[in-house]
């Protein structure tokens, strides 16, 4: 049985999925209830300026997002690799964001295995062919990292993922200084 009522310890609104890659970043976003998560944006990625990220945040504060989960991508045998650290930085680059506009939206590292995978797998099905799957694969496989983490929040009645914490603003303000082209 799900223990998604008000006792549940976990968040309770509108959740934001990401899916990070090097080029484009797929966002995905679930009803106030939490019960489906539909893919809902591709942002393209700028690692050099970060303008996506100000784009996430921007959307997390207009949907009233309440919590944010990025996914982590993990070999089958559970292992890290250069995209695990592609997404931690990401998710700390929004967990900084957030920090520093005063929020209180926590951003969790959950499991990504196979979304990516499952959403090629999802648009074929659907008759989408190859060539446009590049334009929503993205929100479809953060679509299914939300769900995921929904779904496990309902059943164990409690949250699920690393918590990314935010160490100190100083980066964040270092690295806004570093990016606002003034050199000083």
């Amino acid at each position: 049985m799900f223990d998604s009522g008000p006792d549940a310890d976990f968040p309770h609104g509108v959740k934001l999925g990401v899916d990070v890659g090097t080029v484009r970043v797929g966002l995905a976003m679930c009803d106030p209830d939490s019960i489906l998560a539909t893919p809902f944006k591709t942002v393209a990625r700028n690692s050099k300026k970060n303008t996506d990220v100000a784009v996430i945040l921007k959307h997390i504060q207009d949907l009233n997002v309440v919590e944010v989960f990025v996914g982590l991508p993990r070999t089958m045998k559970g292992e890290e690799h250069a995209s695990a650290r592609m997404a931690y930085d990401y998710a700390e680059l929004l967990a900084e964001g957030l920090a520093a506009a005063g929020s209180t939206v926590e951003v969790r590292m959950v499991d990504e295995r196979l979304t990516t995978v499952s959403a090629h797998r999802s648009l074929h099905e659907a008759g989408v062919s190859s060539r446009d799957h590049r334009k929503v694969v993205d929100q479809v496989a953060a679509a299914g990292i939300l769900q995921h983490a929904i779904d496990m929040q309902k059943s164990r009645g409690a949250d699920v993922g690393t918590p990314v914490r935010v160490t100190s603003l100083e980066s964040t303000e270092h690295r806004e200084a570093d990016t606002s082209g003034s050199g000083q």
